[in-house]
């Protein structure tokens, strides 16, 4: 075993003689070396969530036809440092009248949530926290403690635009989650296992899942960017309403944990997103070399993020009963009718699919994209429909009016 074919295992089994060798009893000795590999991980993703504040800026300032950060370091890398200067020494300030305990609890469970979903994330072949074989399962149950963060964080501040704002975001992140469980189904039924690191697995040599459900993929997507409560669904705050949504009263480092969550978490779907529909850390080289493997994880899950941004900085912001109406007259019926026609198409042709893949490949391609063009003419049809009834004339203006 050398370092460059297992890392981990490497590092392991090097801190394990080393404390063994200072007399450490082994169990003790095992305890130290799983909380040192938690530490190096939470470490490693904040320094990856300082980057994104860097990375954010200058999408942001491209997309407006600005610079960007330019003047602290080379290309403004070092600008984000400054600015957790500046948060770090601003006043913490707790409203009159607040619940300090859910108030102080509320910006650390909101990032905590987005460190634990990294708890079964198969970053490469042999680097990954742990193998569930309920992981999707766990992916929504440690999401939600994210909605529980919103609604404690508007609830406790002790003020009414704080808790608007947070009703609004729980609201709609509440909604999406039925088309987003209903989509990450779809991998399930392809690679038979709610096991993340099974799903990479399985789309080893090419066989990506994007290509047998590229519907799947996009409604995964859009559910992730309504769950971020990123534009057009950042509905916690309002236009007539001059605050920042359920964090209004937060200041400081209190709001600096909220902002880093959120950067995070975006990249965590994006992350997601890879592992589901592109393969995960599948790529040449990757089995034999897990550090390839990871490179080729991050750039998948930054390409993922960069989607994310992409809608963020371009889409405007949308009402919140179109978006709910969006949700449920569209999105989750869509999401059941595409999860039972892969899971028929599947069971029909999951034979095949040993034999010779690729023609099971196009298949399933040509059932998904049959099925989105059937959805299309459903919503010309009804757009039809709703033109018709605005442009007809109005009885008032058909009457006759008396002659006088």
């Amino acid at each position: 075993m050398s370092f460059l074919s297992d890392p981990i295992n490497w590092i392991f089994t090097g801190l394990m003689s080393t404390f063994q060798g200072w007399g450490l009893n082994p169990t003790f000795a095992t305890v130290i070396a799983d909380l040192l590999r938690v530490i190096v991980l939470i470490t490693l993703l904040m320094v990856l969530d300082i980057m994104l504040v860097w990375v954010e800026r200058k999408v942001l300032a491209r997309f407006q036809g600005r610079l960007g950060p330019n003047r602290v370091g080379p290309f403004g890398l070092f600008q984000p440092f400054p600015d957790i200067i500046k948060l770090v020494i601003k006043e913490d300030i707790t409203p009159n009248g607040a619940d300090r305990f859910v108030y102080n609890l509320a910006p650390i469970l909101s990032l905590g949530s987005v460190l634990f979903l990294w708890a079964m994330v198969p970053i490469a072949s042999k680097i990954y926290g742990t193998d569930l074989n309920v992981a999707l399962l766990y992916l929504v149950a440690a999401g939600a403690l994210g909605t529980l963060s919103i609604i404690m964080a508007g609830w406790s501040s002790n003020n009414k635009y704080a808790l608007l704002g947070a009703f609004r975001q729980v609201a709609a992140m509440i909604s999406f989650e039925i088309p987003m469980v209903v989509a990450l189904l779809i991998p399930t039924v392809l690679s038979g296992s709610l096991s993340m690191k099974v799903i990479s697995d399985v789309q080893g040599s090419g066989r990506w899942f994007f290509f047998l459900s590229p519907l799947g993929a996009v409604l995964f997507l859009i559910c992730a960017i309504a769950e971020l409560g990123r534009s057009p669904f950042d509905l916690n705050e309002g236009e007539s309403e001059i605050v920042s949504g359920y964090h209004i009263e937060y200041t400081g480092m209190k709001f600096g944990l909220f902002y880093a969550g959120e950067l995070l978490h975006a990249f965590t779907f994006g992350g997601f997103l890879s592992i589901l529909f592109f393969g995960g850390w599948q790529g040449p080289g990757a089995d034999t070399y897990p550090l390839l493997g990871a490179f080729y994880f991050v750039v998948k899950a930054m390409i993922g993020y960069w989607l994310i941004m992409w809608v963020k900085y371009t889409v405007p912001r949308i009402r919140i009963d179109h978006m709910l109406a969006f949700n449920w007259k569209f999105l989750t019926p869509l999401s059941f009718a595409m999860l039972i026609v892969t899971a028929v198409m599947h069971s029909l042709f999951q034979e095949l699919m040993k034999t010779n893949y690729w023609f099971y490949a196009l298949v399933m391609l040509a059932s998904n994209l049959l099925e989105g063009w059937v959805t299309l003419e459903i919503m010309r049809a009804s757009t039809r429909r709703q033109r018709q009834t605005v442009e007809a004339p109005s009885d008032l203006l058909s009457k006759s009016w008396p002659q006088h």
